[in-house]
C-alpha cells in the first residue's frame, strides 16, 4: 500500500515556482498531454570497473559510456545489427558477473505489482550468439548464476535451471500449482508487503540455489468479477463475466506455510532448512554470506516484533541464530534491504533501538562492532561500503524531516561528511567502486536536477583532491525545457507551514494558494492527504504540476498535513498509531480543519478532504469525527475496516483481530458511518486486488441503512490505481466537478 501512495503523490503533489501570470493549467495538460512531465536519467548501470556505465537506448541497444567524459565508448549490443534476430527490441537487460553475457527481457505480461512473465534471450558476446532462454513457455525472474554459466528461472510455479554451455534445461521442483504451491516466487501478500518478487538466491560460488517454497493451499481465496470492459476489452466476457480467483490472507487468517530449501547443482539434492519450532512466521528474505559458507535466513515472527537472522548449512540444512532484533512495537521493513554484507563477512543493519533509524555494524558471527550513525534524525537509506577508503555511504533526514541529504562516515566517525550541497531532496547512485556517483536532486521550487560527481581518484588522469570529494563533473539533466515551459503558465506556489494541535503536537504542512491570493477574501479549502504509516506527503521535493495546482488555480486553497504516524520524525512519532490505525491520524486531520477554519482567509464552512487508499480510509474517519467541519469528502479505494486487508501490512500495525478487536472496530469507518454530515463521493475499481471493492460495498450499505446520501463511482475492471484508456481523465474530471458543486 505504501508503494502505491508514492506513485499517486508523484502525480498530485505540488511544486513552487513563483509565476503569477500566464496560461491556465488544464486537466488535459496534466493527465493526457504530459505538458508538465519532468525528464529524468534512468537505466544507468555501473560496470565492474566503476568508471563506465551502460544505458538502454531505443529499446534496441546497450551503449557503454565513460563516467568522466560522458562520451560513448562502444555499443555493447545492438539488436538491429544481428542477422535474422528473433526479436526486434527488448524491455530490459542484465549482465552476467563477468559482463560477457547479457540476459534480455521481452514480451512482459504483468501479474501483480512487481511480478510478470516474460520471454528471455541470452546474448553471448564471445560467440556472438543470441538464443532464447527457453522455448517451453514464458518464464519469470530469470537470473544468471554468479559464474555466468547458468540461468535460474520460474515457470508455472516451478524452478528451472538452464545450462548455457550445453543448452540443457533442468527442472528443480515439480509440485508447483496455481493457488496451491509456489516455488521460487512469493505469494500475493509477500510480494505486496515485503516488496520483492523473486524468492530464490544463487550462492556466491554458484554451487547452490536456495529458494522459498510457499504452500498456500489453506489460504482463503478471494474472487473478483471481470467484465468485458474496454481498453483492454475481454471479448470472452461479453455475455457472461469471468472470475479471477487468487489467494489473499486477510487479517487474522491463515498465511502460506513457508519452507526454505537448498538445491546443490553437483549432487542434484534438495535439502530443507531447519527453521526452528516457531509456530507462525514469515521468511521475508534470504541471503548468502560472501564466502558462500552459510545461507542467511531472516525469520520474522507473525507479530513482526522479533526478527531472527539464522545461518544455515546448505548441505545439511542445520541452522543457528546469530542475531535477534526485537522491538516493543514492530520491526521496520527498512531492516530487510539495508542488511548488507561487506566483503570480509561483516554486515550492516538499520535499527531503531535508540528511538531513531541508524546504521550498526556487526562482525560475521553477529557481534556488534559499533553504531555507525548517531543523532536525533532518521537514516533513510544505506548505499554501501567503499572497501578501499573504508567509508559507509547513506541518506538521512538530518537537517529536516522534509529533506534528504547524502552522507559518508568511517567506522569510528573520524572521517565523515556530507556529499550533497543543495537543500531539498537528494538521492545518490554510486558506481561499483564508489569513484563516481549521480546525484538526483529536487526541491519545492526546482524540478529534477541530475548531476554527475567524482567521489575519489578514478585512475583516469583527472586531478582530484580529497578535500573536494563530490566535485561535480557535469549536469546530466536540468529540465530547462520544463522550466521554460512553466514560465508560460500561472503556477500557484507551495508554502510550508507548521501548527500545534490542542494536544501540543507540532505538525508539518504545505499550502498552495490561488493565484492573486488576497488575505481579505475567504477561500474554500481542499485538504489532500495520505497519512499512512511512515509515509510523507509534505516534502521539500519536486512533485510535478498536478491536480493540486489545477484546483488552486480554480480558486481552492489546497492544503496537505502529515499527521502522527508519518515518517522521518523518529520512532515514537512514526509508531504512535500502533494498535490504533486511524485514531490519531484522523484526530490530527480534524485538528487541521479546525486550525484552517480559524484563519481569516479560509471559508470555514467550505472545507473538503480527499485521500486515496489509506488516505481514503482517513477521509471517511475524519468526516465521521469532524462532522460539520467537512462539507465534502472524496474517498478513493478506501479501507473501511482493517479486517478486510491483508495479514502482513495490517498485523504489523494492529496485531490480529482476535488480539485487538477494539483497535479494529473502534477506528473502523464502518462503525461510525452514520456520523458523516458532509457530502461524500466514494470511488473504487471493481478489480482492485489490493484494497478490495468489498470495502466500499460494505461501507455504502451502512450509509444506505443509516439514511446518509452519497455519491459513488465504480470503475469497471480497474485495479487500485484506477487507470487505463480514458479512465484517469474521467475520474479527475468527476472529482473536480464534485468539489466545485459542493464548495463553490
Amino acid at each position: 500500500m505504501r508503494k502505491f501512495a508514492l506513485l499517486l503523490f508523484a502525480v498530485i503533489l505540488s511544486l513552487g515556482l513563483n509565476a503569477q501570470t500566464g496560461e491556465k493549467i488544464t486537466l488535459e495538460d496534466i493527465f493526457q498531454k504530459g505538458t508538465f512531465s519532468a525528464q529524468s536519467v534512468r537505466g544507468l548501470r555501473s560496470m565492474n570497473d566503476g568508471v563506465h556505465y551502460t544505458t538502454h537506448e531505443n529499446g534496441t541497444r546497450i551503449v557503454k559510456y565513460s563516467y568522466e567524459t560522458g562520451e560513448d565508448v562502444e555499443t555493447l549490443f545492438d539488436i538491429t545489427k544481428i542477422e535474422d534476430a528473433p526479436i526486434s527490441s527488448f524491455a530490459g537487460y542484465e549482465f552476467s558477473n563477468d559482463e560477457s553475457k547479457i540476459l534480455l527481457t521481452t514480451d512482459i505480461n504483468r501479474i501483480y505489482r512487481h511480478s510478470f512473465t516474460a520471454k528471455y534471450y541470452v546474448w553471448n558476446s564471445v560467440t556472438q550468439e543470441l538464443a532464447p532462454l527457453s522455448e517451453k513457455g514464458a518464464q519469470q525472474l530469470a537470473t544468471f548464476s554468479p559464474d555466468g554459466q547458468r540461468v535460474a528461472f520460474v515457470r508455472e510455479n516451478n524452478l528451472f535451471i538452464k545450462n548455457l554451455k550445453f543448452g540443457s534445461e533442468s527442472q528443480i521442483t515439480y509440485d508447483g500449482k496455481k493457488n496451491e504451491i509456489i516455488n521460487g516466487a512469493p505469494d500475493w501478500v509477500y510480494e505486496e508487503e515485503f516488496g520483492f518478487n523473486k524468492a530464490f538466491w544463487w550462492s556466491p560460488d554458484s554451487k547452490f540455489l536456495a529458494f522459498i517454497r510457499f504452500d498456500e493451499t489453506e489460504v482463503p481465496e478471494f474472487s473478483m468479477t471481470m467484465y468485458a470492459g474496454e481498453k483492454p476489452r475481454i471479448d470472452s466476457n461479453s455475455v457472461y463475466p469471468s472470475h479471477e480467483t487468487f489467494k489473499y490472507p486477510k487479517a487474522g487468517e491463515k498465511n502460506s506455510d513457508v519452507t526454505v530449501h537448498t538445491y546443490e547443482l553437483y549432487s542434484r539434492v534438495t535439502q530443507e532448512v531447519d527453521l526452528g519450532d516457531l509456530p507462525d512466521f514469515y521468511i521475508p528474505r534470504l541471503k548468502w554470506t560472501p564466502d558462500a559458507e552459510d545461507l542467511v535466513v531472516m525469520r520474522l515472527n507473525r507479530r513482526q516484533n522479533q526478527l531472527d537472522v539464522l545461518y544455515a548449512n546448505p548441505y545439511t540444512g542445520d541452522s543457528k541464530p546469530i542475531l535477534t532484533e526485537k522491538n516493543d512495537r514492530y520491526i521496520s521493513e527498512d531492516f530487510l534491504d539495508a542488511y548488507t554484507y561487506l566483503d570480509d563477512g561483516r554486515f550492516v543493519i538499520i535499527s531503531e533501538r535508540d528511538g531513531w533509524s541508524h546504521l550498526y555494524l556487526y562482525d560475521r558471527l553477529g557481534f556488534e562492532q559499533g553504531q555507525l550513525t548517531k543523532g536525533e534524525f532518521d537514516v533513510t537509506g544505506f548505499y554501501g561500503f567503499d572497501e578501499d577508503e573504508k567509508l559507509f555511504y547513506y541518506q538521512a533526514a538530518a537537517e529536516s524531516p522534509l529533506r534528504r541529504e547524502v552522507y559518508y562516515t568511517s567506522k569510528n566517525g573520524e572521517t565523515k561528511g556530507k556529499l550533497s550541497t543543495l537543500a531539498g531532496t537528494n538521492r545518490a547512485d554510486f558506481s561499483k567502486n564508489f569513484s563516481f556517483y549521480i546525484n538526483y536532486y529536487s526541491s519545492n521550487s526546482t524540478p529534477s536536477l541530475i548531476t554527475l560527481h567524482q567521489n575519489k581518484q578514478s585512475g583516469l588522469g583527472r586531478v582530484f583532491q580529497k578535500d573536494n570529494r563530490g566535485d561535480q563533473i557535469r549536469v546530466l539533466q536540468d529540465n530547462t525545457l520544463l522550466k521554460n515551459r512553466l514560465k508560460n503558465y500561472t503556477v500557484p506556489q507551495k508554502e510550508f507551514f507548521t501548527f500545534t494541535t490542542s494536544e501540543g503536537i507540532e505538525l508539518n504542512g504545505y499550502m498552495i494558494k490561488p493565484p492573486n491570493f488576497n488575505e481579505t477574501q475567504e477561500y474554500p479549502v481542499f485538504i489532500t492527504q495520505y497519512s499512512g504509516p511512515n509515509s510523507q506527503s509534505v516534502r521539500d521535493s519536486w512533485g510535478g504540476v498536478g491536480w493540486n495546482h489545477y484546483l488552486a488555480q480554480e480558486g481552492f486553497l489546497v492544503v496537505s498535513v502529515d499527521p502522527r504516524g508519518t515518517g522521518a520524525r523518529g520512532e515514537d512519532f512514526r509508531k504512535a498509531t500502533y494498535l490504533q490505525l486511524g485514531k490519531y491520524e484522523s484526530d490530527d486531520m480534524v485538528e487541521t480543519a479546525r486550525h484552517l477554519g480559524s484563519l481569516p482567509y479560509v471559508d470555514s464552512g467550505n472545507i473538503a478532504i480527499f485521500g486515496w487508499s489509506y488516505g481514503g480510509f482517513m477521509t471517511l474517519l475524519s468526516m465521521e469525527k469532524g462532522g460539520e467541519l467537512f462539507k465534502a469528502g472524496i474517498a478513493v479505494a478506501p479501507v473501511t475496516n482493517w479486517r478486510f486487508y491483508d495479514t502482513i501490512y495490517t498485523e504489523r500495525f494492529m496485531t490480529t483481530p482476535e488480539e485487538n478487536p477494539d483497535g479494529y472496530d473502534d477506528n473502523s469507518p464502518l462503525t461510525h458511518a452514520g456520523d458523516i454530515e458532509g457530502r461524500l463521493l466514494i470511488v473504487h475499481g471493481s478489480a482492485d486486488d489490493n484494497v478490495h471493492a468489498q470495502n466500499t460495498y460494505e461501507f455504502t450499505e451502512k450509509l444506505v441503512q443509516k439514511g446518509i446520501q452519497f455519491d459513488m463511482a465504480i470503475y469497471t475492471n480497474r485495479a487500485h490505481g484506477i487507470s487505463g484508456g480514458n479512465t484517469t481523465m474521467h475520474l479527475y474530471t468527476k472529482m473536480t466537478s464534485f468539489l466545485k458543486d459542493q464548495l463553490q
